[in-house]
């Protein structure tokens, strides 16, 4: 549920020559390791699914904990935004910032599940209390957002923010009939628009920003359709129809110019989608329905029009976007479903986390480059720069590469 990491939005890391092997016994490739605040507090840390984000040589990350034995129900954790040093691991600085005003009761989901997002000299994190800080890139800080009617939410608010232009948008799908995407002006946190989403339930999902049909578009599924928003004023350029009503949990992928979806619970359907259309285009640009698969709470990757998918019990399934055919389906075991993997520019899929970690071919054939554990697991998902993978386990955060082609990329 922490959504999309990242890079790009949409499992693109576009890093070259990254290590396959990332720890193991003897910590091959690792280049560092930072402690958590949690870890470093000797608190009790929230599940922390927020995956860490790369920007200008510098690790942005977010986290909750508690004291030790505090009772979770009845107190909030500490809310921290952390920055450290990409080149070596150190702590450049740790903020605590205050709650808003959701006490999570069940926390399935916990408090930081959110990935933060980082543009224009500012960081925008988001928490599972119902609120957003804006930060400046030295941790001093510039804003904050309460959101509205949080107890309308499901067990957690797990969308990660959108950064298009100098709008900062949220999707904050709560329960009918409150459903709703907001965009907050970057500079000001000023609300500059609501556009409800009167066919959404609710849902666990990300939405991707991405350059297609002419202009930008965000891909975002409702319960009943998978949609195409302008990220200027939230309008819905274009819709398709599941076909049922689901509540989705997994981000779109974009491959050769079509749109990847699937609902990610256990049988749900998905669809691909020519994005060029407008008004509802069910009838007229939908290329194939993709046939309802187990869970998998991750989202997908594509490659050189192939599309990667990883459902429980571990089963990668890689499809052909133009036609949908199944290239291959295999067992991969050592992995979490519920970890988004990357892709990069040489092809190479990291199913990475700080516990077990898969790298395969991005191909029509499958084949396996590496595997390792680091024995730190966590729901985070991993990030790329300067030719490292950037890894947030329970405890610490870890930076893996070759050490001779990425310590000078990462200052």
């Amino acid at each position: 549920m922490a959504g999309v990491p990242w890079t790009d939005g949409d499992g693109r890391g576009w890093g070259r020559g990254i290590a396959a092997h990332l720890g193991g016994e003897k910590g091959e490739n690792v280049l560092w390791r930072s402690p958590l605040p949690a870890t470093a507090a000797g608190g009790e840390a929230d599940h922390n699914q927020s995956s860490p984000v790369v920007s200008d040589g510098k690790v942005f990350v977010t986290t909750a904990f508690w004291p030790p034995g505090a009772d979770r129900t009845s107190r909030f954790p500490e809310h921290r935004v952390t920055c450290y040093h990409a080149a070596d691991g150190s702590r450049l600085w740790d903020v605590e910032v205050k709650p808003g005003e959701w006490l999570l009761g069940d926390l399935r989901g916990g408090y930081a599940a959110p990935t933060p997002a980082v543009a224009g000299g500012r960081v925008f994190a988001v928490f599972g209390s119902a609120v957003v800080h804006a930060l400046d890139l030295e941790g001093r800080p510039l804003w904050s957002y309460r959101i509205p009617d949080h107890e309308r939410f499901d067990v957690a608010l797990p969308s990660s923010p959108v950064v298009a232009g100098d709008s900062v948008i949220l999707q904050l799908d709560r329960k009918k009939p409150g459903a709703t995407m907001v965009a907050l002006d970057a500079a000001t946190g000023e609300l500059r628009w609501t556009k409800a989403r009167p066919d959404c339930d609710f849902s666990h999902v990300t939405p991707v920003l991405a350059e297609l049909g002419g202009g930008r578009q965000l891909l975002t599924p409702t319960s009943e359709a998978l949609l195409g928003v302008d990220p200027a004023d939230g309008a819905t350029l274009w819709s398709c129809a599941w076909g049922r009503t689901i509540s989705p949990v997994s981000s779109p992928v974009v491959a050769d110019g079509l749109v990847f979806a699937v609902g990610g619970r256990g049988g749900h359907p998905g669809v691909v989608v020519d994005p060029t259309g407008r008004g509802d285009v069910t009838g007229t640009h939908l290329k194939w329905a993709v046939r309802p698969m187990s869970e998998g709470l991750s989202s997908p990757v594509a490659f050189g029009g192939l599309v990667f998918r990883l459902n429980s019990p571990g089963v990668l399934r890689c499809l052909r976007i133009a036609d949908g055919e199944e290239l291959y389906r295999e067992r991969l075991e050592g992995v979490d479903p519920a970890v988004s993997p990357i892709v990069t520019a040489d092809g190479r899929i990291y199913f990475a986390s700080a516990g077990g970690s898969v790298v395969v071919r991005a191909s029509p054939r499958f084949e396996v480059l590496g595997r390792s554990d680091l024995g730190d697991a966590s729901l985070a998902s991993a990030a790329v720069a300067g030719g490292r993978i950037y890894l947030k386990g329970r405890t610490h955060l870890y930076a893996v590469g070759y050490p001779e082609t990425s310590t000078e990329k990462a200052r």
